[in-house]
């Protein structure tokens, strides 16, 4: 199974399930429609008049070869492995944690999920008692992982701060004793960052996440104060100066595009503009009577969009001035293990979400869902059909996914967001698949256009 496409003057060919990428001439490329099913002489009658007979005779031997080394049309076999995975019914393994020390937020951005932090409760700030019942909870459920993530999460987490520095100490007390090692992460909206919070983030933290929408008019309009005054005056200065403070430390600026933003790349460029280097910037996913919300009748702009980013970072990094746009970075030599790439995020099982009661979720877009609460930190995870159905939920669970070339990339797309539009974490959101797959297709384009230039093509 192959997937073929142009893009900036590049004709490109990914064999999905090897992964191989092959940038082919004109003649290889249309050979490439009928090869398998006809063989050589009807392929051959075919674009005789329209190419030199030599040449598709060169492709047909060029085909064979690559697929005598298992570099095209290669046949798919993980399906069989990853259902043994399931079948075995190995225990769960948690790593990751995302502790919702703040359900309460002092910004009021329109397109919030968590309904300004509340989650669809009441207002209310996680105990240190309830943070380190969390991270014993994940310590305990490791296994022999060593490496655990715990990322601090609103609401705004920076209201909560003095609870942040105590986990983060009881925290590493537990490394020796258990030998483990936990790697933080801040997501902030910047308003309460000071001197002291970036000093103790650049210490601490391994990845800090910085919401920030891009221009400041885009950013005002969808991420006001709650007495309607924006917040991109404010917080801009501040992240400016922490990322220069990060130095090579993991961070990113993280910004939401709408419909009103449909010229999203010049946001994406605004911000490299700032200084910053590392970028992402996502399409809001909002219930179509949003009126900010993205519609069918918005993919071709923004199809355009992305190909217009991919077009202006090439022509930066040239320069010198290149940056990296999170939806555009892909591995294509090594990356997650083959189950990984066919699972996903691993919410549900992997990495759970913690309210500031402690109560479980799949992941911070299931959190107030009464139907997703798997348990709490105290007694554990107790609804394990909940856990087995996260476990079961893959790429070949989801009949949109089987044969889509994206599928060892998005890994089936976010299960929170399959819920939500198509009522069931198998399924899609058709909109984020478009996109993900235009993604997809610039990331592998800009790593054909890299290697042009370095000759290696």
């Amino acid at each position: 199974m192959i997937h073929k496409y142009k893009n900036n003057g590049y004709n490109i060919v990914l064999d999905i399930n090897s992964g191989c990428v092959h940038v082919v001439d004109d003649v290889m490329y249309e050979v490439l429609d009928t090869y398998i099913e006809d063989g050589r002489d009807k392929t051959l009658a075919r674009l005789e008049g329209k190419y030199d007979p030599k040449d598709i005779l060169e492709s047909f031997d060029d085909i064979d070869a690559l697929v005598d080394a298992n570099q095209l049309f290669t046949k798919d076999e993980y399906e069989d492995a990853i259902a043994r995975a399931n079948a075995a019914d190995i225990p769960v393994v948690v790593k990751a944690l995302c502790l919702h020390v703040s359900h309460d937020c002092n910004l009021s951005c329109k397109y919030c999920f968590a309904s300004e932090g509340e989650y669809h409760g009441k207002r209310q700030l996680m105990s240190y008692e309830t943070g380190k019942a969390a991270l014993d909870f994940l310590v305990k459920n490791s296994a022999g992982r060593r490496n655990l993530e715990v990322d601090f999460f609103g609401g705004e987490p920076l209201m909560n701060f003095e609870v942040v520095k105590k986990l983060v100490a009881y925290g590493r007390s537990l490394e020796d004793k258990y030998d483990k090692h936990f790697r933080f992460t801040l997501t902030t909206n910047g308003v309460l960052l000071n001197e002291d919070i970036m000093k103790f983030a650049n210490e601490n933290m391994d990845n800090v996440v910085l919401s920030i929408d891009g221009r400041k008019s885009v950013h005002d309009r969808m991420r006001p104060f709650p007495k309607g005054d924006g917040s991109y005056d404010y917080v801009l200065p501040k992240f400016k100066k922490f990322s220069t403070l990060r130095g090579d430390k993991s961070y990113y600026v993280r910004g939401t595009y709408t419909h009103y933003n449909l010229d999203f790349s010049k946001d994406v460029l605004s911000l490299a503009d700032e200084g910053f280097d590392q970028i992402s910037v996502e399409p809001v996913v909002a219930p179509p009577s949003d009126d900010y919300a993205i519609r069918n009748e918005d993919i071709d702009k923004l199809l355009d969009e992305y190909d217009i980013l991919a077009k202006e970072m090439l022509k930066r990094a040239k320069n010198g001035k290149g940056f990296n746009f999170f939806h555009f970075m892909i591995d294509l030599e090594g990356g997650p293990c083959v189950y990984k790439r066919l699972s996903g995020c691993g919410s549900g099982t992997e990495y759970l979400a913690v309210t500031p009661t402690g109560e479980l979720f799949p992941c911070h877009q299931f959190v107030g869902i009464d139907e997703f609460k798997m348990g709490d930190v105290y007694s554990g995870v107790n609804n394990k059909s909940l856990q087995k159905m996260f476990r079961g939920c893959n790429v070949y669970s989801k009949p949109e996914c089987r044969e889509c070339f994206a599928r060892f990339y998005c890994s089936g797309g976010c299960a929170a967001n399959a819920y939500h539009f198509a009522g069931d974490i198998n399924g899609t959101y058709d909109i984020g698949c478009v996109l993900q797959k235009k993604r997809v297709e610039c990331a592998i384009m800009i790593k054909a256009a890299l290697a042009d230039e370095d000759g290696l093509l």
